[in-house]
């Protein structure tokens, strides 16, 4: 596996279409959930990707303060159909979280949450904030982890 973190502005256009195409598979086709990817925020977050031969298998983005949350986010968080049930979306959450803990001060980490993951994001320290809403007719929940000083 090799992992690749890099900001909006070091990725190629290869790697940009990749991670795009990816995120319309699993969010678009496979959820049957038409709504707008691409939102202006990419070009603030660092990417996370996690390729296996040359593919793009995982995949999540981390967004700084002020963009989608008064604090430090993970978004985009996936993993490939093809390669569920292998443990990528562990090493994922931890690789996001190790990154945001040697880069970043921000001691709370938010995220928006499919509700039907409340538990493996649970597992990692996030803890539900709130009731459930609806984001673009998908249950989702504000979710946090406070992170250890």
């Amino acid at each position: 596996m090799t992992i690749k973190i890099k900001d909006f502005n070091h990725l190629s256009s290869a790697q940009l279409y990749t991670i795009l195409a990816l995120r319309s598979e699993v969010f678009v086709v496979e959820q049957n959930c038409p709504y707008q990817d691409i939102d202006n925020l990419d070009q603030e977050a660092q990417h996370v990707c996690f390729y296996k031969k040359g593919e793009l298998v995982a995949y999540a983005r981390i967004l700084p303060a002020g963009t989608t949350f008064d604090s430090i986010s993970i978004g985009r968080f996936l993993v490939k159909k093809t390669h569920r049930q292998k443990h990528l979306g562990h090493d994922l959450i931890q690789t996001c979280l190790t990154f945001i803990k040697e880069n970043y001060s921000s001691s709370l980490i938010k995220i928006s949450a499919q509700q039907y993951l409340i538990d493996f994001y649970a597992q990692h320290g996030f803890q539900t904030v709130g009731e459930g809403y609806l984001e673009d007719d998908i249950p989702h929940i504000e979710m946090h982890y406070e992170r250890e000083e």
